[in-house]
């Protein structure tokens, strides 16, 4: 069974078992989490929108940073230059059951 989900504004389409990174879900590590659904494909049959009565349950494994983002400025001659980074918070989640 296969579904597809929305977090934070982002769709992913998910399975039993699966382990994915969304982007930063309130709640600590082993807390669950009930996810929109948008669309299930339950062998070959496919449901969307408001006839969808499925569930996605998922389990919250940790909290993480993504890779280092460098967004670097320069003015040519002036002697100006800028140099500011960041590292975005993700959400590494378990999908424990589609029902």
């Amino acid at each position: 069974m296969i579904a597809v989900v929305k977090v934070a504004g982002q769709q992913f389409k998910v399975e039993k078992d699966q382990t994915i990174y969304v982007p930063h879900l309130e709640g600590k590590a082993g807390d669950k989490v009930d996810l929109e659904v948008l669309l299930v494909d339950a062998d070959g049959k496919m449901t969307a929108g408001a006839d969808v009565k499925a569930k996605v349950e998922a389990e919250i494994v940790d909290h993480v940073k993504g890779e280092t983002v460098i967004a670097y400025k320069q003015k040519r001659r002036k002697g100006f230059h800028k140099k500011k980074g960041h590292r975005t918070a993700y959400t590494k989640i378990k999908v424990t059951g589609i029902a």
